[in-house]
């Protein structure tokens, strides 16, 4: 057995249990994809990788522009990560699963040039469970930072924004501005939202966010409330 099936394996196992290794062969794909991309992007100049972004950007709304807002779903239903409730919802999930191993690719390249920092196949396949509304379990030290990247890189494509939670104001900040430098370079926007936040300062307008989690659950209520 490879390296990279030993690595995968052990990772599935934290991921979804000794039961479910069946699922590591639907991820799998994506991981071989995005690998068949590293030669081409590894030639490609800064400004060449930069405009893929614009590229993917470019294909979400094609891939949009024609489809009706239709519910799927009643307003009453209670909303979950990743639910499709409208036409566009499906359309969108359809067109990011598309795209995935190429942004993933690009993500990567970018990591290694900015940060000199690269994605290996297991943090692909943990970066597409996210992407997938799966929990990964990671111990420090294990890329749980990095890993993050790919999917709030490919969910911000889209230009609803993406949010990143984390423990506490002090990796909020220090993993926006650190994996920010990535995300700039590719010509996204990163904020921060963070404990006693003047109102001046709210992070608006911006294509993903840092935050800590008990901000995050603050918010989650306050939304919940307006919501009624």
């Amino acid at each position: 057995m490879s390296n990279w099936d030993d690595g995968v394996k052990n990772f599935v196992k934290k991921l979804f249990g000794d039961t479910n290794e069946k699922r590591v062969k639907a991820l799998k794909p994506y991981v071989v994809r995005a690998n068949s991309f590293a030669d081409a992007f590894v030639k490609l100049s800064d400004d060449e990788l930069k405009g893929k972004t614009a590229e993917f950007k470019q294909r979400i709304d094609n891939a949009l522009k024609d489809v009706p807002d239709v519910k799927l779903l009643a307003d009453d239903v209670p909303k979950m990560p990743g639910q499709i409730r409208t036409m566009k919802d499906k359309a969108l999930a359809e067109v990011l699963e598309s795209i995935l191993p190429e942004a993933f690719a690009v993500c990567r390249e970018a990591g290694s040039r900015v940060l000199n920092m690269r994605h290996f196949d297991v943090q692909f396949m943990g970066g597409a469970a996210l992407h997938f509304n799966k929990i990964a379990e990671m111990r420090t030290g294990e890329g749980k930072t990095l890993v993050a990247t790919l999917p709030t890189y490919l969910n911000a494509l889209a230009g609803r924004g993406a949010h990143v939670v984390t423990v506490n104001d002090y990796l909020a900040r220090r993993d926006s501005e650190w994996m920010g430098r990535l995300y700039g370079y590719l010509g996204l926007s990163t904020g921060l939202v963070y404990s006693h936040q003047p109102d001046w300062e709210k992070a608006t307008g911006y294509h993903l966010w840092y935050q800590p989690r008990i901000r995050f659950r603050l918010s989650a209520r306050q939304y919940a409330q307006i919501a009624r």
